[in-house]
């Protein structure tokens, strides 16, 4: 346990007051001290990984086949307006088979959950990063939920996770795996407002992965694009701890170090949708409801009440097509 104490003249930023009046200082702070419990963590974890594999045996299903696939990819991103600016760096993922793994994840859903949602019988895959030494950071994490015809397996639904950084919460919500536009439900960068749509598209996992997320705006275009592509490997011989060691952490480090050249940039920030528009969630789901319904309209939210009704609401038009967005709050200290 590591406890910091702040001397008396910072009791002010601690106050309810100051919280209220400057809550990205208070965010800052609380970021800060993430930052440092979560190094000395992942640092004493890292110290006792070689000993914790050679004790490790990887798990295996019932019909000795290993549950778990790994990837290695690249994560591209490119912004085009209000100017440019593109990344890349590689990323490794495990491809999990939820009915067959052992322990499944934590924070995720289950293989019955996800068939109860996409409403398929076969078989459910996770595409995650694995949490590392302590630490868990997943921007985004696929369900790929699979229907069962005679001795046909299709890829019928998929299942988005979408996590911001560093608040953590999260939207969960089904898309049509060959192509689907959804509307835009988390605020999942301070340098993107919450308008306009998502356009995704992913292939059905095998010896190669892709996944690819586009930005479609009202009024910048399509302006951001987002892909993952990947490439299996042999998993015989690959230890998982140490395959994955370290990779949530560079994740998050490249989100920030990104975001500081944005901001250096000159790109606007933009303040979390929370403190503004506490009805942001609402509008969300009326634009993927119109979105679906009648897209000429998609991006008009003006003059439509918010819905009623929890944050999980299931909407459905006259096409008989169903979304179901799940949110889940920010965890302490960003609450």
């Amino acid at each position: 346990m590591f406890a910091i104490v702040l001397p008396p003249f910072h009791s002010s930023i601690l106050s309810s007051e100051s919280w209220e009046v400057h809550p990205d200082k208070m965010e800052i702070l609380f970021l800060l001290c993430a930052g440092l419990s979560t190094f000395f963590t992942s640092f004493l974890l890292s110290l006792l990984l070689p000993f914790r594999s050679l004790l490790r045996r990887r798990p295996t299903s019932a019909a000795g086949v290993e549950p778990v696939s790994l990837y290695q990819g690249t994560v591209w991103h490119e912004r085009r307006r209000p100017l440019r600016h593109s990344f890349r760096y590689s990323a490794r993922y495990a491809l999990i088979d939820l009915d067959r793994a052992p322990h499944p994840p934590p924070n995720h859903l289950s293989a019955d959950d996800c068939r109860s949602l996409a409403q398929t019988n076969g078989p459910v895959f996770l595409l995650t990063i694995p949490p590392s030494v302590g630490y868990d950071n997943n921007p985004l994490s696929l369900y790929y939920c699979y229907e069962v015809e005679g001795f046909t397996k299709i890829l019928k639904q998929c299942i988005a996770e979408v996590t911001n950084t560093p608040w953590s919460e999260r939207v969960s919500f089904l898309f049509d795996p060959t192509t689907d536009l959804v509307a835009k439900s988390l605020h999942v960068s301070p340098f993107m407002d919450m308008l306009g749509n998502w356009s995704m598209r992913t292939n059905a996992p095998g010896d190669n992965i892709f996944v690819t997320i586009s930005v479609r705006h009202p009024k910048l275009g399509d302006y951001f694009t987002a892909s993952l592509t990947g490439k299996r490997i042999s998993s015989s011989a690959a230890d998982h701890a140490l395959f994955f060691w370290l990779m949530p952490h560079k994740v998050a480090l490249a989100i920030y170090w990104e975001a500081l050249k944005l901001w250096w940039k000159g790109v606007a920030f933009i303040q979390h949708p929370r403190y503004a528009n506490v009805g942001y969630r609402q509008e969300a789901l009326i634009r993927d409801m119109k979105l679906q319904c009648c897209p000429a309209f998609s991006q008009d939210i003006q003059n439509h009440q918010p819905l009623e009704g929890s944050d999980s609401d299931l909407l459905k038009d006259k096409n008989g097509r169903n979304r179901r967005f799940t949110w889940r709050d920010a965890k302490w200290p960003w609450c």
